[in-house]
């Protein structure tokens, strides 16, 4: 994918390009000296000393020898794939340095393994994750997947990954411990709030595919949208499902974000624009002085008269695009929203193409409601706090719809 977008995962997901401001690795040949692979076309930053990581290069070249011939036998290639791998190791670093759980560097495989993720169907468990507080912490498991009927929830920490403790692991590394073959098992080390002892949760991997829109026409007068992610092709499924809105004859609607990590910026907005003028501001990217800030409108679409009901059910599972578009339509007296705090992905994020084969996913923007506030690193604050409870859960309950089901039919 190289149009550029912005986007808003509460994880990593793919963009376009911006620029590298990091000199060296373009144009040169890594198998030689250090200092040759300076790339002459970067814009080198100035008063920047580089010679410390030269003189580290030397001497892992002069001294290093592995810890045991096992090792030694693993890392046995050639130079120049040896040094490609320390280049790696250097942009990660890098990316690192900013202290910034939504930035951080993919290399060849990782990068591959984003695209398979936007395909819509890829082998896992079938869950966002994220850093929380410096701890890795699930955003969400998605419907109908491993992750959740193992019972895993928002807000869940994974302390370790099959007994490989998580600490000072990124986004990136955890996803390549916790993906796999279907039929495999990983084994998640978790802590959950409330909970006085952690837990051990074996959880099967399959083939994921990844849900959208769904629809619910209840017998209570009451239509429900679900939206479980924003994908690319998200925008159609949510027209058609407005459109089995309509037809179905009824005024009251239910908008379900739970669980939603996020996705493209313009399917929110184009979700928006069907129940806002022209013209209303959805969201602004503030991009603190690098660059001009964008301003996304609504397109204008606004199908719903005053006779429109609506409520949005977010959790803590509802990040970003959700964030934005729960947030819009409240701002305008358009919905009431129900539910518990949500994510608090107060940011924007590009992926940028490194190499043909690599990429980094960096914090280029904040993210700014319609009352020009950025959007709470705590998370939305619902109209009414409802929580469903470990026992709502065993007996199948939904207080939350429950709750929205009582204000649309006062």
């Amino acid at each position: 994918m190289n149009e550029k977008r912005s986007i808003s995962y509460a994880t990593a997901a793919p963009i376009a390009a911006l620029i590298l401001v990091l000199g060296f690795i373009g144009g040169s040949s890594l198998g030689g000296s250090p200092v040759a692979s300076l790339s002459t076309d970067a814009n080198m930053p100035e008063g920047v000393d580089f010679s410390p990581v030269w003189r580290a290069w030397s001497i892992i070249d002069e001294k290093f020898v592995p810890a045991s011939v096992a090792t030694s036998t693993v890392i046995a290639s050639t130079t120049a794939d040896r040094n490609q791998e320390r280049v790696w190791g250097m942009v990660e670093g890098l990316a690192s340095s900013l202290n910034d759980p939504y930035t951080f560097f993919l290399p060849p495989a990782e990068n591959e393994q984003f695209g398979e993720d936007m395909s819509g169907k890829f082998e896992g468990v079938g869950m966002e994750i994220a850093v929380r507080d410096q701890v890795l912490t699930i955003v969400t498991p998605l419907k109908g997947t491993p992750a959740e009927r193992a019972g895993l929830k928002s807000g869940d920490k994974i302390l370790k990954i099959d007994g490989k403790d998580t600490h000072d692991l990124d986004v990136s590394g955890a996803i390549k411990l916790i993906r796999g073959p279907k039929g495999t098992v990983v084994t998640l080390t978790i802590a959950r709030e409330g909970d006085a002892k952690v837990r051990e949760v074996e959880v099967t991997r399959d083939v994921i595919n990844v849900p959208i829109v769904t629809t619910k026409n209840r017998d209570d007068g009451v239509f429900v949208i679900q939206v479980s992610q924003f994908t690319a092709n998200s925008t159609d499924h949510f027209r058609n499902a407005l459109r089995e809105f309509v037809q179905s004859g009824k005024t009251k609607l239910v908008l379900d974000l739970r669980g939603n990590p996020g996705g493209y910026l313009d399917a929110a907005v184009d979700m928006a624009s069907w129940f806002l003028p022209s013209g209303k501001v959805v969201v602004t990217e503030d991009y603190a002085g690098h660059a001009d800030n964008i301003v996304h409108r609504s397109s204008g679409y606004n199908v719903f008269n005053e006779n429109l009901k609506m409520v949005i059910l977010v959790d803590r599972g509802s990040a970003s695009a959700s964030e934005i578009l729960a947030d819009a339509l409240r701002h305008y007296g358009i919905a009431k929203m129900v539910g518990t705090n949500t994510f608090g992905k107060g940011s924007v994020q590009e992926l940028v193409t490194i190499t043909q084969d690599t990429a980094l996913k960096i914090t280029v923007a904040r993210w700014l409601g319609p009352d020009g506030e950025q959007i709470p690193l705590t998370g939305i604050v619902p109209d009414v706090e409802v929580k469903v409870s470990e026992e709502d859960l065993k007996e199948k309950r939904d207080p939350q719809l429950d709750k929205a089901i009582e204000m649309l039919n006062i």
